[in-house]
């Protein structure tokens, strides 16, 4: 289901480029950007076999560079540190347990750069590689999650309960990114941009060999912005 979302972004990207291109100036000029931008994720993990996960929220910020050598399109890339976790899943007649694992990381997404609109406002697409590494774990939890009761009553006892403690093997993430958003452009060389973006990692954080618990461990990861560019050329 997760490639064929990609799939399908990939297409869209196609065809917004497509009917573009039909329309755009044989004349123009490259221009270069500089900015930032700030904004929320909410994350999960992809487990196998599968945890009860609920999403979790957390922040992210970075300085970004814009170079667009088409009418249509450009590319994009960015220095950011996110947050990205998990956190556990429980029903209401399982009690009020929390559970967060918050993995902070610095990220640089190289991202192919699709717009389209007028010179107030356009449309863009951005889809492409990004890779992270992870610069601290940390845990927030209202129970001794290193030592679950295993009682016929509790929780725990029916429900995977190893990824709580399990040790980082790795510290390094790679995935893919894709979003779409809006940017609104005045005084000519100044814009407020705000982007919705879909991260699908392709690394596991936890050792995945056959006698681990885990085959995969996956970060996926949901994230609204909103960035400020500045035209230097």
């Amino acid at each position: 289901m997760k490639i064929s979302l990609f799939r399908s972004l990939i297409a869209a990207a196609a065809v917004v480029a497509a009917a573009a291109s039909a329309s755009a100036q044989r004349q123009y000029e490259p221009k270069f950007y500089l900015g930032g931008k700030a904004g929320a994720t909410f994350s999960n993990m992809q487990f196998s076999p599968h945890v009860k996960q609920a999403l979790v929220q957390g922040v992210t910020a970075g300085l970004t560079a814009r170079y667009t050598e088409e009418n249509i399109f450009g590319l994009v890339g960015e220095l950011c540190v996110a947050q990205r976790g998990w956190k556990e899943g429980f029903e209401k007649d399982e009690g009020q347990w929390l559970y967060e694992r918050t993995l902070t990381y610095i990220t640089l997404p190289v991202l192919c750069h699709i717009y389209f609109g007028t010179d107030r406002v356009k449309g863009f697409v951005n889809l492409g590689p990004s890779v992270s590494y992870m610069l601290s774990s940390g845990i927030r939890s209202d129970f001794d999650y290193a030592n679950p009761d295993m009682g016929p009553d509790s929780p725990f006892r029916y429900r995977e309960t190893e990824q709580m403690t399990l040790p980082v093997k790795n510290r390094m993430d790679y995935g893919i990114l894709g979003g779409a958003g809006v940017e609104f452009v005045f005084a000519r060389r100044h814009s407020l941009m705000l982007e919705g973006r879909y991260y699908f990692g392709l690394g596991s954080i936890f050792s995945s060999k056959k006698r681990d618990p885990f085959s995969a461990s996956r970060c996926t990861s949901i994230e609204v912005s909103l960035g400020y560019m500045f035209r230097v050329k």
